[in-house]
This record gives structure tokens, C-alpha cells and sequence, in this order.
């Protein structure tokens, strides 16, 4: 059975969730150049802007700028780039009380090189000994009403959450991506909607097609697996049955710096938000689709305002 998009209204429900983030937060620099140059030499760069970046701040400032209450559980170094990756979240209406500064721990950065077809190159440097206990976590915020998403950069935060969020009856949502590896049964176990690159889902569920690997997930737990194609758009198998594939928006695309982040955050807003499958995940590919007509992971997120009217003009 293949769903079909709900009809969205003028505006999106109020969602019936408390949104936390928890995993990775950066300091990006991005450059956007006419071609990546091969073999490697000196290149002038068209523009360049300096803004937050990683995947759960990414995200939390997707669900912040379309409205969303979101906190992020996350660490930084107790350094400049620290102080900047916390400032920015805190202008874009995220919580940020609990983004600890560990003394003696660098803050994550990145250097993107952005191509005149939106395509990049990452350069990112993490400080892996950054302590990785979750004994600090504000565990008991965690209630029926929560809904908490992970990127999976911080697998024992990842795991202290979601077992509090399943003994409480919240929702979760992972992001399968290369750069926080492969879930673990446990996680899988403990998530409701499980949503994959498409490079990750490759590596990570290899299988003839992408039915069967999403079904590979399916079947550790999940209730939803889906995958971003990028260009291709975004196709999901649910435990129940159903199925879809949306194809994406078409944008003037500058860069794609966190349209997968975006997409995460969106999906989760959506479906706090009471929309079915389909209809959350056009949604969610909307929201995306937006945030790459500007550089830079954060600054072309667009308001809730924004995506309906892009949805209704579409």
C-alpha cells in the first residue's frame, strides 16, 4: 500500500511536543567556489559566510525557526568557537541550558567548500576526547510529551535518553548518517522513526534495493524507515505496511549544507504536529528544499510561514 500526501491546510496544527535534540553541535566555515579543483590548487572563493553547525544543532534550529519549543542536549569546548555555537543557538530561539562547556575540550569545527552546483566537500575536526558520560543529562524532562531526536554522534547520551523516552511513551526519531556510524540494536530497539542517508543506508543495510534495506531496518524495531536521496527525493517503508516515495522540490540550490538536518527537524515538527507519513515527510522535504537556496547550514532555514506558502504555490 503506497500513501498519498494529506492535504496541508493553511497553516500546520500546533505541535503537541517538547522537541530535544541531542548530539553534535560545530562552528562551520563555508566557502562557495565556481568548481572543486582537481588535482587540489589555490582557489578564490565566491563568497563566504561563518555560522553554527552539526547535526542536532542543525536540527534544533530547523524545529526552532519553524516555531518548535527545542532544547538541545549537546557539548563544546569551553573555548571562543564554544561561545559562538551557543550564542547563534540562543538568537535562534533555542534552548541552550543544556549545551555543556567541558574545560580542556575543543569545540567541533568544520571548513566547507561549496560548488556552484550546491554539491561540498566537509572538512570536520572533532575533540574525541570530549567526556562522554551522560551521568549530567536532565534526564527526568523527558515526559509523554517529548518527542527527542538524535544525529548519534553521542551514542551513551543517545541511549540514557531514549530509554527514559521509551519508559515514558515519548517519541523518537534517529538520523542515520556516515558520520555518527551504524545504530545499534539497542538503539533501533528503543526508536520509532528511523531515517537514513542514502550513501549511510547503503553502507549500513546493504540489500538488492532500497525496500529491502529499509525493511533490514524495519525490522531492529522502528515503526517508520526512511531515506533522503537528495535530487531523487525521499522514499519510507512503515512496519504496518505502507509506503511512499516523494519526489523533491525544485530550487534554485546554492548549497546543501544541512538539508538533511533540516529535514530531520522538520519531520519531527510535522509529526508532532498530528500529520500522517506522507504528508509530514512533504513537509519535511519542503523545509529542506528551502534551506538550500542560501550558503551556509542555518542561514536559509525557513519560518513556518515560508514553507506553507511554498507548499500551497507548489
Amino acid at each position: 500500500m503506497t500513501d498519498t500526501p494529506d492535504p496541508i491546510s493553511q497553516s500546520l496544527p500546533e505541535p503537541n511536543s517538547r522537541f530535544i535534540s541531542i548530539g553534535h553541535s560545530a562552528w562551520d566555515r563555508t566557502y562557495r567556489v565556481k568548481d572543486l579543483p582537481a588535482p587540489p590548487s589555490k582557489v578564490r572563493a565566491l563568497e563566504h559566510i561563518e555560522n553554527g553547525g552539526g547535526t542536532a544543532a542543525n536540527a534544533a534550529a530547523s524545529i526552532a525557526r519553524l516555531g518548535g519549543e527545542v532544547e538541545l542536549w549537546s557539548r563544546v569546548g569551553n573555548d571562543g568557537f564554544g561561545n559562538q555555537v551557543i550564542d547563534e543557538l540562543d538568537r535562534t530561539c533555542v534552548d541552550t541550558q543544556f549545551v555543556i562547556r567541558h574545560e580542556g575540550s575543543r569545540t567541533s569545527t568544520s571548513v566547507v567548500i561549496v560548488d556552484q552546483r550546491g554539491e561540498r566537500l566537509v572538512i570536520s575536526e572533532r575533540d574525541h576526547a570530549m567526556p562522554a558520560q551522560p551521568d549530567w543529562l536532565p534526564l527526568d524532562r523527558i515526559d509523554g510529551r517529548s518527542f527527542v531526536l538524535s544525529d548519534l554522534t553521542w551514542r551513551e547520551g543517545t541511549i540514557a535518553a531514549f530509554q527514559r523516552a521509551k519508559e515514558k511513551g515519548a517519541i523518537t526519531l534517529i538520523d542515520i548518517d556516515i558520520a555518527g556510524g551504524i545504530p545499534s540494536d539497542e538503539i533501533l530497539k528503543l526508536t520509532e522513526f528511523a531515517v537514513a542517508s542514502e550513501s549511510a543506508l547503503e553502507e549500513f543495510f546493504p540489500a538488492p534495493t532500497i525496500d529491502e534495506q529499509l525493511a533490514a531496518v524495519l525490522a531492529k524495531g522502528p515503526r517508520h524507515a526512511g531515506v533522503t536521496r537528495g535530487e531523487k527525493g525521499y522514499h519510507w517503508r512503515t512496519s504496518a505496511g505502507s509506503s511512499g516515495s516523494l519526489p523533491a522540490f525544485k530550487v534554485e540550490v546554492v548549497d546543501t549544507t544541512g538539508a538533511g538536518d533540516t529535514f530531520h527537524g522538520a519531520l519531527a515538527l510535522a509529526i508532532a504536529s498530528g500529520l500522517g507519513d506522507a504528508a509530514a515527510a512533504r513537509f519535511a522535504s519542503a523545509t529542506a528544499a528551502l534551506k538550500c537556496r542560501r550558503l551556509g547550514a542555518r542561514s536559509g532555514l525557513p519560518t513556518l510561514q515560508e514553507v506553507m506558502t511554498f507548499l500551497r504555490d507548489s
